[in-house]
C-alpha cells in the first residue's frame, strides 16, 4: 500500500518538513536472512550420496549436514509446473501451468502464463527490501513470448528479479548454451575448448550478482534463483569428471537399485519394510484402442544385454554421474564464497529437483537426445559410434530408462509420471544454520513443492500480501511446515494434494493415494473415462506395490470422488496426453503464424525455436541475396540448428555447398560443380519433398542448388527431421554459425567473408523455387 505523505509544505522548502515514507525504497527489517534456493532438474531421490545413492556431491551433503531433508518431498512431475509451483506456494494448474511451455494451450489450466494476482516469490520479496536474481534454466515463458520481438510480460525481469543471466527453455547446451542476460541473448564468453562449460558460468553469474549488491550495501538481504541445467540431458561435461565413475554402474540398474534402497533405509529415507517395484511394472497393460505399453517407457533388463550394450549403458550413468557431480563443485564455490563472506549461516538454503529422473532417453539410451521429440528411438549401434565422445560436444547424450527407474528408486517409473512416486517423489533439503536448530536430520511428512514458498514466507515472518504490485492476490494453496522443521512430531496440517501431468492422475490424502494407469504423453491414448484405477497405503507401501482397490473399492471410491473435487477447485482439467504430432500441429498465438515467407538479415540476434520458420519435413525454399566481391568468398550464409539436427548453406573452396544435417548422424551435402562468378546473384537451395522412408515416418525429399534461376546441382532422398530441429540450440542466423557448427565441413562461426549478403528469403509456400526467385531478383534490382 502507498504510503501517505505526513509532512508540511510550505511556500519556501526551508519552512516545509520532508518526510521521505512514501518515496523511500523498501527496507528489510535488520539481520533478514537471505534467501537462496537451488533447482536440480531431472535428479530422482536415488541418486545423490546424502540420500542413499552412489553419485558423489559433497556440496549437497554439506548443505544437509546444516539442515533437514524431507523423505517425503513431491513436485509435479515435470519441469516448468514444478518451478511454477515452487516459486508462487500454488499448484501448478492454479498458476495456468499444467505441463512444460512448449506443450501449453488455450486453457486456464495450462496456458503457460502465470497471472499477476498469483505473485512469485521474487515479486514479494522485491518489495520487501530485497536484491532478486535470477541464474540458469527459467523454463517459465511461453514458446511463443521466448523472442525479441514478442512481450516480455514474463521474462524474469517482469517477474521481480532484478538480474537474470541463463537459458528461456527447457534445456540448453551445456558447451554451447544460448544465453540471455537480462533481456537480450548473449554469447558465452569462452569456448568449450577454451574450458567453458554452463555449470561453472552460472556459479560465477550468482557471485558476481551478489557481490556486486554487497559491496555497495552490505546488510541488505537477497534472493537467489540458481537453476543448472544438471541433469537435464544433455549429460555435458570434461571426460576427467566421467572418469572419476568408472566401473560404479557396472553391476547394472537392478543391482543398483538394491544397493540404494538398503543404503535408502539406513539414512531413513524410506521405511525399513520398503520393497522394491518391478522395472516394468505396466508392461502388460493396453491402451484403449489395445496400443501395448510404448517401447519408450519399457526398461530392457540388464540380463539381456550383451556385453557391449552394458559397456555403453554404464558409460551412460558414468557421464550423467559426473556432470552432476561437476555441477556440484560448482555450486560448492558459491558456499565458499558464502561462508567466506559471513553470509552462509544466515541463508536458509532450500534444496530440491524438479521432477524425479528421466526416461526420456528409451530403452537404449540416446547420443541425441532430439531424436525422442522427433520420435524416434536410438539405437545402441549409433550411440556405440560415438562411445567415445559421450558427454562432449559432439553428443547431446541421455542414459537409458533403465536408470531412471534406479535413481527413483524404489519408486515406479520417472519424470512425467504424476501417477507415481516415480515422477513426484523428490530429494529436498532444507538449511538455515542461523534459524533451525535441527542439523543432519530427516523429516518424514508429506510435502508438495507448493508448500515451500508458504514455508520461506513463515520462516521469514512475512504474510503472504493480499496485494502486490497494485493487484489483489489469490490466496496460496500450499500450507507452511516449518513447525516440522524443528519438531519432527509436529502437523502441518497439510491432508491433500491432487497431481495431474500429460494424462497420468494421482490424489494422496491421509496416507492413501489413489492413481490412474494411463501411459503419459507422448503416448496418445486419450479415453480417460477407461482409465484403470488403483489404490496404495502410500504411508506404509511407499513404493506403491500393493494395489488395495479390490479390497478397499469404497476408499478408492472416496479418493476417486476427491480427485475430481480438487481438480475443480485447482483447475485441474481438460487432461492432455497428446502425442509430439498432435501437439505440433495444434494452434499457438506465434507471432509468425500463418506466414509462409520469412526474410531474415545479418548483423541480428539469431532467431530462436517459437520463432523461427518451422520445416517439419515439408518442401521449402532458403534463398539469399548476395555480392561476390573477391573470389576467396566464403562461410555461412544461413543456418539453422545446430550439430544435432539442422540445415546450412554456405560457401566453400568458392563453390555454393548445403548440408542437412538429420539428427546429428547423417550430413547430406550437395556441393555447386562450378565456383561462384562475382557480381550481385540470388543464390539458394530446394528442398522438394517427395515420400518417407518405407516403414518409417521420417520425411524424404530432393535438394536442388540454385544460382540464379538455375538448377546447378541436385541430390535424392534426402532425410528431414519430421519435428524440430530440437528444443534448444535450433535456432537461425545469417551470415554466420554461432554456437555449435552445423557441420563438420568448417569450424564455427564461419563468417561470411569476401561479399555482403543482403537478406536471406525462407520460403515455405510450395510454390516453384523459380518463381519465389523472380520475385527476389525484381526487388533485389531496385536495391
Amino acid at each position: 500500500m502507498t504510503k501517505e505523505f505526513t509532512g508540511r509544505i510550505e511556500l519556501d522548502i526551508r519552512d516545509s518538513e520532508a518526510d521521505w515514507g512514501p518515496y523511500q525504497a523498501p527496507v528489510a527489517p535488520p539481520e533478514s536472512p537471505n534467501v537462496l534456493y537451488l533447482v536440480w532438474d531431472d535428479t530422482g531421490i536415488a541418486t545423490w550420496d546424502c540420500f542413499g545413492g552412489l553419485v558423489d556431491m559433497p556440496a549437497m551433503s554439506r548443505i544437509a549436514d546444516r539442515g533437514v531433508r524431507l523423505s517425503q518431498f513431491h513436485t509435479t512431475a515435470l519441469c516448468s509446473p514444478t518451478r511454477a509451483s515452487l516459486l508462487t506456494g500454488r499448484n501448478a494448474t492454479t498458476v495456468g501451468m499444467a505441463t512444460i511451455e512448449e506443450f501449453t494451450d488455450g486453457f486456464p489450466n495450462c496456458n503457460g502464463r502465470i497471472p499477476s494476482d498469483t505473485a512469485l516469490l521474487s515479486e514479494v520479496l522485491v518489495e520487501n527490501g530485497y536484491n532478486t536474481y535470477c541464474v540458469g534454466k527459467w523454463h517459465l515463458t511461453p514458446l511463443e513470448e521466448s523472442n525479441l520481438a514478442a512481450t516480455k510480460r514474463h521474462w524474469p525481469l517482469s517477474r521481480g528479479f532484478e538480474r537474470f543471466y541463463g537459458f528461456m527453455g527447457g534445456e540448453t547446451d551445456q558447451w554451447y548454451p544460448e544465453l540471455v542476460y537480462d533481456n537480450h541473448p548473449v554469447a558465452p564468453p569462452a569456448t568449450p575448448e577454451q574450458g567453458y562449460h554452463l555449470s561453472k558460468d552460472l556459479a560465477d553469474k550468482t557471485i558476481e550478482f551478489i557481490r556486486d549488491s554487497k559491496v555497495i550495501a552490505p546488510d541488505k538481504p537477497w534472493f537467489s534463483y540458481v537453476c543448472p541445467g544438471a541433469g537435464h540431458a544433455p549429460h555435458h561435461v570434461f571426460k576427467e569428471w566421467a572418469d572419476k565413475y568408472a566401473g560404479r554402474f557396472d553391476m547394472g540398474y537392478e543391482a543398483y537399485r538394491e544397493i540404494v534402497l538398503a543404503n535408502q533405509k539406513k539414512l531413513g529415507i524410506v521405511p525399513e519394510d520398503t520393497e522394491l517395484s518391478p522395472v516394468n511394472p505396466y508392461l502388460d497393460v493396453k491402451g484403449p484402442n489395445g496400443e501395448a505399453w510404448p517401447d519408450q517407457d519399457t526398461v530392457r533388463p540388464w540380463d539381456t544385454l550383451n556385453d557391449e550394450e552394458k559397456r555403453l549403458f554404464s558409460r551412460m550413468a558414468e557421464v550423467f554421474a559426473g556432470f552432476l557431480s561437476y555441477t556440484d563443485a560448482q555450486i560448492g564455490r558459491i558456499l565458499d564464497y558464502l561462508e567466506e563472506s559471513g553470509q552462509l549461516d544466515n541463508t536458509i538454503i532450500v534444496v530440491i529437483s524438479d521432477n524425479g529422473a528421466s526416461g526420456e532417453g528409451g530403452p537404449n539410451g540416446s547420443v541425441n537426445e532430439n531424436k525422442f521429440f522427433n520420435g524416434y528411438i536410438d539405437t545402441v549401434e549409433e550411440s556405440m559410434r560415438l562411445y567415445d565422445e559421450l558427454g562432449g560436444p559432439e553428443t547431446y547424450n541421455h542414459y537409458p530408462i533403465g536408470w531412471a527407474m534406479a535413481f527413483n528408486s524404489p519408486y515406479k517409473l520417472f519424470k512425467r509420471y504424476a501417477s507415481h512416486e516415480g515422477g513426484i517423489a523428490d530429494t529436498a533439503i532444507v538449511s538455515w544454520p542461523n534459524g533451525i536448530d535441527a542439523h543432519g536430520e530427516v523429516r518424514d511428512n508429506y510435502v508438495n513443492v507448493c508448500d515451500i514458498t508458504p514455508t520461506i514466507y513463515d520462516l521469514l515472518g512475512i504474510t503472504p500480501p493480499d496485494e502486490v504490485a497494485g493487484i489483489a492476490q489469490q490466496p496460496l494453496d500450499g500450507v507452511s511446515f516449518k513447525a516440522t522443521l524443528d519438531d519432527s512430531t509436529a502437523e502441518t496440517g497439510k491432508d491433500t494434494q491432487f497431481y495431474t501431468m500429460l494424462g497420468t492422475r494421482g490424489i494422496w490424502h491421509r496416507g492413501w493415494f489413489a492413481n490412474t494407469i494411463h501411459a503419459a504423453s507422448p503416448a496418445g491414448w486419450s479415453h480417460f473415462d477407461d482409465d484403470r484405477w488403483e489404490l496404495f497405503h502410500i504411508e506404509a507401501d511407499r513404493s506403491q506395490c500393493h494395489d488395495l482397490a479390490a479390497e478397499q473399492p469404497e476408499k478408492l471410491e472416496e479418493l476417486k470422488a476427491l480427485w475430481f473435487a480438487e481438480a475443480a477447485k485447482y483447475n485441474g482439467l481438460p487432461l492432455g496426453d497428446l502425442n509430439i504430432f498432435e501437439t505440433l500441429t495444434r494452434f499457438r498465438p506465434y507471432l509468425s503464424t500463418d506466414r509462409k515467407s520469412f526474410t531474415y538479415y545479418p548483423g541480428t540476434a539469431e532467431v530462436g525455436v517459437g520463432a523461427a520458420v518451422e520445416m517439419r519435413g515439408q518442401s521449402f525454399s532458403v534463398l539469399a541475396e548476395v555480392a561476390i566481391d573477391t573470389a576467396d568468398a566464403q562461410g555461412v550464409l544461413f543456418k539453422q540448428g545446430a550439430g544435432h539436427g539442422g540445415h546450412v548453406l554456405f560457401v566453400q573452396d568458392g563453390r555454393l555447398q548445403y548440408v542437412y544435417n538429420f539428427m546429428g548422424e547423417d550430413e547430406q551435402k550437395i556441393v555447386a560443380p562450378d565456383a561462384m562468378p562475382l557480381g550481385n546473384h540470388v543464390i539458394g537451395v530446394r528442398y522438394e519433398r517427395t515420400g518417407t522412408v518405407e516403414g518409417s515416418h521420417t520425411p524424404l525429399g530432393d535438394v536442388s542448388l540454385f544460382v540464379d534461376g538455375m538448377k546447378v546441382a541436385t541430390k535424392s532422398a534426402v532425410r528431414a527431421h519430421p519435428g524440430s530441429f530440437g528444443l534448444a540450440g535450433g535456432g537461425i542466423a545469417v551470415g554466420r554459425n554461432g554456437g555449435q557448427a552445423v557441420s563438420n565441413s568448417y569450424t564455427a562461426p564461419y563468417p561470411f567473408t569476401g561479399g555482403t549478403i543482403a537478406k536471406v528469403v525462407v520460403d515455405i509456400s510450395g510454390t516453384p523455387y523459380v518463381d519465389v526467385e523472380r520475385e527476389l531478383a525484381r526487388a533485389f534490382s531496385k536495391d
